[in-house]
């Protein structure tokens, strides 16, 4: 019983998880606080208004409604700039190159597409005379 459960704690993919809920539990307290001390006064700079939590309708609390879409904004826009493109950015640096093409043609007799050098076609079985080569009487 407890063999079962170590294995499970022990593979790769729980630790992994483990650690990206950690990463991303203090990543968010940064883009937090960002959001909260350099971008949030910016916008009051410009605006006048740091905070729209004062902003209701009745029992309607628009105000907070916008700090929460601006919170969400600023946060997905510090991810998208400063984790997803670097990272792609790194992928595509390290993919490697993809093969070139193999030329193919057309088998006469099912209409499949084969190689250009086959001697017979892997759909039908027909044989076929490679591209390049003199036709058998």
């Amino acid at each position: 019983m407890f063999k079962g459960f170590r294995d499970f704690i022990l593979r790769g993919n729980v630790v992994d998880l483990a650690v990206a809920v950690v990463i991303g539990t203090a990543f968010t307290a940064v883009v937090n606080s960002i959001a909260t001390n350099f971008i949030t006064p910016l916008i009051a700079l410009v605006g006048g208004v740091p905070d729209f939590s004062e902003i209701r309708t009745g029992p309607l609390m628009w105000g907070n409604i916008l700090n929460d879409i601006l919170s969400f904004l600023i946060t997905a826009a510090v991810v998208y700039f400063f984790v997803v493109m670097p990272v792609n950015r790194l992928m595509e640096r390290f993919k490697p190159s993809e093969p070139e093409p193999q030329p193919t043609r057309t088998c006469p007799e099912c209409l499949s597409v084969i190689p250009a050098a086959a001697r017979r076609c892997a759909h039908c079985t027909t044989e076929v005379t490679p591209e390049g080569q003199p036709v058998r009487a």
